[in-house]
């Protein structure tokens, strides 16, 4: 571990956070779903479509956030537990809560946070190379666990849970995991019988009645995807018309509905 920190800033727009003198909260998402149910895909959609996936890091006002930073610091035993498949990283207990409830709590605090990167072929945090997030205006946050943790889960202005077949997602983790990760192919399986599939039943499945948001098919479901992205629109010109301010997000007009800006009853249910 060298001397000098390696920051990735994902958000250079540091005057972003004070507008006129005042804090601007984010609009905190939380994204949860068992693995490799397209989590992740679904926040790119969801930022391609508000303009910003290809838009530069220092410009960007939306990003979104994984949870497996948040994995706390294995003990040696459990580090050699990890190396032979034998640690179970979807188990509650495997994440550091502390960290990750003061972390949003300080981003929803228009505070500047450095998460550090995660590295999956070992199991480890690289604390030496941190991801530097800015004030922005949306932050999603998603992981298998999003909503297990109640003083977490409270935090989140809109919560969706990707709700994804587990035949699906098997057939997309195995070849993720040998080819990206490295990882054996029994050793792949064995962990998924023995601690992944058990986990989600337990731990992850039950979070999905939290859900504001439930999104069958993940990222494919583009009618979901296309109404949870007019509804951040629609916050976000609402806020910005009750500032007396123009939006920070170039986004195009959507029609005014009555209601609270967070109110998304009709999208309980997407199929």
């Amino acid at each position: 571990m060298g001397d000098k920190t390696d920051y990735l800033s994902v958000n250079g727009a540091k005057s972003s956070a004070m507008t006129n003198g005042e804090v601007k909260q984010p609009f905190l998402i939380g994204v949860a779903g068992g693995t490799a149910s397209g989590k992740s895909t679904v926040c790119k959609r969801i930022m391609e479509q508000l303009g910003q996936a290809d838009m530069d890091h220092t410009q960007r006002q939306v990003v979104c956030i994984s949870q497996d930073s948040f994995y706390r610091e294995l003990t040696a035993s459990e580090k050699s537990k990890a190396e032979r498949g034998m640690f179970n990283f979807d188990h509650p207990d495997a994440f550091n809560e502390k960290l990750m409830l003061k972390t949003l709590q300080d981003i929803l605090a228009g505070k500047k946070v450095e998460i550090p990167a995660y590295d999956y072929r070992t199991n480890s945090l690289h604390p030496e190379r941190l991801i530097t997030i800015y004030p922005m205006d949306v932050v999603m946050f998603e992981g298998i666990l999003t909503f297990y943790f109640p003083e977490i889960r409270d935090l989140f202005h809109m919560k969706l849970f990707v709700d994804t077949d587990s035949d699906t997602r098997l057939a997309r983790r195995v070849p993720r995991d040998v080819n990206e990760w490295g990882r054996d192919l029994d050793q792949v399986l064995n962990y998924y019988l023995n601690y992944v599939k058990p986990a989600f039943e337990e731990f992850c499945s039950p979070t999905k009645k939290f859900a504001d948001v439930i999104i069958p098919r993940g990222a494919d479901n583009t009618v979901a995807i296309e109404l949870i992205v007019e509804h951040i629109r629609e916050f976000l010109n609402n806020r910005s018309s009750a500032a007396g301010r123009s939006q920070d997000l170039d986004l195009p007009p959507v029609a005014t509905r009555r209601g609270k800006p967070d109110n998304i009853s009709p999208l309980q249910r997407l199929h």
